[in-house]
C-alpha cells in the first residue's frame, strides 16, 4: 500500500520516522493515519530527494496540525481509553504534540499513535509522558475511578489495565484512589519496562513464579525468584525485565499512588 519494502519499513521504524501499533505479541499493525504517513514518507524521499534528518523535521512541522486531525473535535466522554485521556489532559494543558515530544523524549509519531490506540508506549516512556502531564500510569489505565474503602475482588476477577507496552498484562488487585497501588504483572518472555524512570514512593514486589531482573541506579543488578520479595525506594532510577523462558508472575505494590 505504501510502495516500499518490509526492510525499509524497520529502516524508518529505526530512523523513528514511524512508529507502528504493536499487538502484544508484538506483531506491527499500521492503521490508516500510519499508511498516510508511510506515503508521505515515501514521497519525500523519492520525489523530493530528503535525508532521514530532513523528513523528519519536514515531518515535524506539519504534524502538528495533520497528527491533531481531530484537534477542533471533542472527544467521545465515554471512551475511556488511556489514549484518549492522555489527549484530553494534553489538550486541558494547552500542549501539542510537539511540545510534549521534546520535553519527554518520546516522539510526535509515538505520542499520535498511543492518543489514537493507547499501544505504542513502553513502560518507561508512558511514565515519563504521565508524569510532565501531572497524572500517573494508573490515573490513565483508570484504576482510580473506583469508590475508596474497602475493596474485596476475588480470584481471578481482577480488572486488567488496557493493553500498552508489548508482552505486560497488569490486573488490579484494589481499586480506588488508595495510599497503595496494588497490581498484578504477568510478563511474557522478554517483557520489560524498556528503560528506566523513577518517581516519588517506596515499591514492594512479590514473586509467583519465574523469573524477574531489577536494575536500580543503573549499575546495581537483582534477580528475583519464584517466593522472593524485594522493597526499593521508588526516587532511584529502576528498570526490569523478565529473565525466565516462560511468563513471569508477580504482586507489585506502589505507595503512594505515583506510579
Amino acid at each position: 500500500m505504501a510502495g516500499v519494502s518490509p526492510s525499509t519499513l524497520r529502516l524508518w521504524e529505526s530512523q523513528d520516522l514511524i512508529q507502528a501499533i504493536r499487538t502484544p505479541t508484538g506483531q506491527r499493525l499500521y492503521d490508516r493515519a500510519l499508511i498516510d504517513r508511510l506515503k508521505r514518507i515515501a514521497w519525500l524521499r523519492s520525489e523530493k530527494g530528503l535525508n532521514p534528518a530532513a523528513i523528519r523535521e519536514t515531518l515535524r512541522e506539519i504534524s502538528p496540525e495533520g497528527e491533531e486531525e481531530a484537534g477542533d473535535q471533542e472527544d467521545d466522554a465515554s471512551d475511556i481509553r488511556p489514549g484518549t485521556r492522555m489527549r484530553r489532559l494534553r489538550r486541558e494543558a494547552g500542549k501539542t504534540l510537539d511540545t510534549v515530544a521534546q520535553a519527554t523524549g518520546v516522539s510526535v509519531s509515538q505520542l499520535s499513535t498511543f492518543e489514537r490506540t493507547s499501544q505504542g508506549l513502553s513502560f518507561t516512556a508512558l511514565h515519563e509522558v504521565a508524569r510532565h502531564l501531572g497524572t500517573t500510569l494508573a490515573s490513565l489505565s483508570g484504576q482510580e475511578e473506583g469508590r475508596g474503602g474497602e475493596s474485596l475482588i476475588r480470584d481471578g476477577k481482577w480488572a486488567s489495565w488496557p493493553t500498552t507496552s508489548s508482552g505486560v498484562a497488569v490486573q488490579v488487585l484494589a481499586e480506588g484512589r488508595n495510599m497503595m497501588e496494588c497490581n498484578r504483572f504477568q510478563l511474557a518472555p522478554g517483557a520489560s519496562s524498556e528503560g528506566a524512570y523513577q518517581h516519588e514512593g517506596e515499591e514492594f514486589i512479590h514473586m509467583l513464579s519465574g523469573s524477574l531482573e531489577i536494575i536500580l541506579d543503573g549499575d546495581q543488578f537483582f534477580e528475583l525468584h519464584a517466593g522472593d520479595s524485594f522493597y526499593f525506594e521508588s526516587r532511584r532510577p529502576h528498570s526490569w525485565r523478565n529473565i525466565s523462558s516462560g511468563e513471569t508472575v508477580l504482586i507489585w505494590i506502589n505507595t503512594p499512588a505515583t506510579f
